[in-house]
């Protein structure tokens, strides 16, 4: 599968800076995506797991200087003494060669990035396959299956399922051990799973720090873990200056839908359709679709004590877009739709739904459906 939006962010990003970081969770595509910028067995593509890329590496000033219009680095986080070559080799004004890096997810090698080749390097935060690749008559595939290649493109239901949960397994035998969390694997799980019956509600670290006998300083911690591997996603709360009370804890998302099936016991369509978070499956699968085709500067949630509540705020070019995401197919405007479209200066509130068909509900409100989302938020993101 061609992914040219991802390919296209990656061009702009090597346009702009001398080196893109490319970033996502593991098994998301993204030395398959680095080799069609270059073959895998070219001169300047460096393999961090492959020995002989190790080996050519030995001499790592002689290696990467070499004149190339592009390098690429697979799994850097194994070389992270390669950073500060990097920042040395992109400051100097006659190299024209640009570095594509790759690295599995991991919070201090993001931090590191950051720090080591600050105002030299732009990340692109690679997702699972969306709803824009895959198209709209594969919604129901993405909505069971998430948008990892190897499980969406699995040959079965069944096939899909046993790949994620040996990923599951892998995170919580092998990633975050790796990241010197000293708790149990069953224990990480047991996590991982309460975070998936909290998918699409507000995150509150006091309760599973009771239910797995740990502190709450301890769930916070792994929190910002699972957060950091790309795992979850703590959609914040957007605080207005106006008197009503508002919500000030995030809300909890399992980034990858297949993924929460997974964790929530869900393993056909049959039950995702019946089971009582299928809405919330579908709201975190259109939330993530959202994100990722309008890259907006700023995501949020908004709710108030008084049950008002706006499911996403993109904030994209001083423009203000709200949504409200339902599963069902005929969607009505509620008084909390009004009150947010009021109280936030919407610029447009769009009520997106699983139906066939797009309508306006009034002024700067309309219902769309997943076939029209292009089309019908393309002047308002874009302007």
């Amino acid at each position: 599968m061609k992914r040219l939006s991802w390919k296209s962010a990656i061009d702009q990003a090597l346009l702009r800076n001398p080196i893109c970081y490319l970033a996502g969770p593991r098994q998301v595509g993204k030395t398959t995506l680095a080799r069609e910028f270059l073959p895998h067995d070219h001169p300047a593509y460096f393999d961090l797991e492959d020995p002989a890329s190790l080996s050519r590496l030995e001499n790592p000033k002689l290696a990467l200087t070499q004149e190339t219009p592009l390098t690429v680095i697979d799994e850097i986080q194994r070389r992270p003494d390669l950073f500060t070559l990097l920042r040395v080799l992109a400051d100097e004004p006659v190299r024209a060669t640009r570095w594509l890096i790759l690295g599995s997810a991991s919070p201090s090698i993001l931090k590191g990035v950051s720090e080591s080749l600050a105002g030299r390097v732009e990340m692109v935060h690679l997702s699972g396959f969306s709803l824009e690749e895959v198209g709209i008559p594969e919604h129901h595939t993405l909505w069971l299956r998430g948008g990892f290649p190897r499980s969406f493109l699995a040959a079965s239901d069944p096939d899909s399922s046993a790949w994620r949960k040996h990923f599951i397994n892998l995170v919580t035998e092998r990633d975050i051990p790796a990241l010197g969390v000293q708790l149990p694997p069953p224990m990480l799980l047991r996590l991982w799973n309460m975070m998936a019956h909290w998918h699409g509600q507000i995150w509150n670290s006091a309760e599973p720090a009771r239910s797995l006998g740990i502190s709450e300083s301890t769930i916070r911690r792994l929190t910002e873990f699972f957060e950091g591997l790309y795992l979850i996603r703590l959609l914040r709360p957007w605080h207005a200056n106006i008197s009503k009370r508002q919500v000030k804890s995030p809300k909890l998302y399992i980034r990858d839908c297949g993924l929460c099936n997974t964790l929530l016991g869900i393993a056909d369509r049959g039950t995702l359709v019946s089971h009582p978070k299928s809405g919330s499956v579908w709201e975190g699968l259109i939330i993530e679709e959202l994100i990722t085709r309008y890259r907006p500067d700023e995501t949020w949630f908004w709710a108030t004590h008084n049950g008002a509540e706006l499911d996403l705020l993109l904030v994209k070019n001083s423009m203000k877009i709200g949504f409200e995401i339902k599963l069902a197919p005929a969607p009505k405007v509620t008084p909390s739709m009004r009150t947010a479209l009021q109280d936030l200066h919407l610029d447009h509130l769009y009520i997106v739904h699983s139906g066939k068909h797009s309508w306006s509900l009034g002024e700067r409100i309309t219902a769309v459906s997943l076939d029209t989302l292009p089309s019908s938020l393309a002047a308002d993101m874009d302007q």
